[in-house]
């Protein structure tokens, strides 16, 4: 990356990630924060400053990607992730961090480790700038019971993936606590199943209160925040008895699961995944995995489920955000903005309200809500220069040729094409 002491983005778009109707203007970054922003060429005074004239491009805050997997390998297996050894995983891993960046993610919450310490060593390295990647939080291997999903040992036959397994309340509270001494930001559970695991189906609740309540334990004494993949309706419910603040798919709500998420809607947040889930019913057979036909057939119904789900939620008031578990061979890392495109097409959203969902909402999740995820005076510049207005199409997001920088931490990570009155210091007012 390279730095600059101040930057003044010139005759651009604004799109606030507050939810407010853009506006032209121009923004002053220093250092690593947003100095000013105004909404009238030419009054922003910034000596010697760096001026990059967006020729109309428009600027917002940086995308954040709430359901990342980056040390999932594009696998068309769970257990092909086992298969492959840490060096090389902690190599890729690196990779699939730059690349997400280079989509435009400048914050990630992970949603799982697929080896016990890969998140937790990537995010250290970017934080010490060793390595080029978003703002990162760690999470733990999915924890899940005997026969939960990501338990793919056979009974003859040790078998690893992203999961780790625990039975009981004090098989749970030790491996949470293992994980928090590792230093994860995130302890991941996994109280249901999913369609394509035979022995938990996405209605299926396979763990119980007592495990749930042991890892919410460990959490709160620890200051940490519990994740889980909560699918079926009982799970949902479980997660919230217990204090679990990022609930992950809610694709099965029944009545009094939305209303439980809507009494907790100022402490939760949902991200409901629609990325997997469309892409394994209409996709996976273009990649050469096949699915049973009542495999299908379920997927068709949580994913109906989920659509009229997320627009109930919507209308309460949730925090709903992106973030689609990409990171398998038919929904690959790096097509993460799709998400952007499906709440607009599925969901109801407008691409306004998708941009705020992934940039303010995206913020609160990182933790940074006060200083993450928006274009306001003092907030971090985390931005993007985006050829194009996303506010009228979101999709354009998704080609990172139109990303014509991205700012992290007020440092570009990429630096925009030199114009005629652009990258020149202005002179000493």
């Amino acid at each position: 990356m390279s730095a600059s002491d101040r930057v003044l983005f010139r005759n651009v778009r604004v799109i606030d990630g507050g939810g407010k109707a853009p506006f032209s203007g121009e923004v002053l970054v220093a250092g690593n924060r947003i100095e000013a922003v105004s909404r009238r060429a030419g009054t922003i005074a910034a000596a010697n400053a760096e001026v990059v004239d967006g020729d109309g491009a428009t600027l917002m805050p940086g995308l954040v990607e709430a359901h990342a997997h980056p040390s999932f390998a594009n696998t068309s297996t769970l257990e092909a992730l086992g298969d492959i050894p840490p060096e090389e995983h902690t190599l890729l891993t690196m990779k699939h961090v730059r690349l997400l960046l280079d989509h435009g993610f400048t914050s990630i919450s992970s949603a799982a480790a697929a080896k016990p310490r890969l998140d937790i060593v990537i995010r250290n390295a970017i934080r010490a700038g060793d390595i080029p990647g978003p703002r990162m939080l760690a999470a733990s291997p999915e924890i899940t019971p005997t026969s939960g999903l990501g338990d793919v040992r056979l009974h003859h036959m040790h078998r690893d993936t992203f999961a780790v397994v625990a039975d009981g309340a004090d098989e749970f509270r030790r491996v949470a606590r293992h994980f928090v001494r590792e230093g994860v930001d995130t302890l991941k559970i996994n109280p249901s199943g999913d369609e394509f695991v035979p022995h938990a189906r996405a209605r299926h609740t396979v763990m119980n209160d007592d495990e749930v309540a042991a890892v919410c334990e460990v959490a709160r004494s620890r200051d940490k925040r519990v994740a889980a993949h909560a699918r079926s309706a009982e799970s949902v419910k479980m997660a919230l008895r217990h204090g679990v603040e990022i609930i992950f798919h809610a694709t099965l709500c029944d009545e009094e699961a939305l209303d439980q998420l809507e009494a907790a809607k100022d402490r939760v947040f949902v991200a409901p995944t629609v990325g997997v889930t469309w892409s394994t019913l209409k996709e996976a057979g273009d990649y050469g995995i096949p699915l049973p036909a009542d495999v299908l057939h379920a997927l068709e119904v949580e994913l109906e489920a989920a659509v009229a789900g997320m627009k109930a939620l919507k209308k309460r008031g949730v925090r709903i955000l992106p973030g689609g578990d990409y990171g398998f061979a038919w929904n690959p890392i790096g097509r993460n903005a799709r998400d952007l495109e499906h709440f607009v097409r599925l969901f109801g959203f407008t691409p306004l309200e998708a941009i705020t969902a992934a940039t303010r909402h995206g913020g609160e999740l990182m933790m940074q809500g006060g200083e993450l995820g928006q274009i306001r005076i003092g907030y971090l510049a985390d931005l993007l220069l985006v050829d194009g207005d996303p506010s009228r199409d979101v999709s354009i997001l998704q080609d990172r040729d139109r990303l014509l920088a991205i700012m992290l931490d007020g440092r570009f990570h990429k630096r925009p094409h030199p114009r005629a009155a652009a990258a020149r210091p202005m002179a000493a007012e």
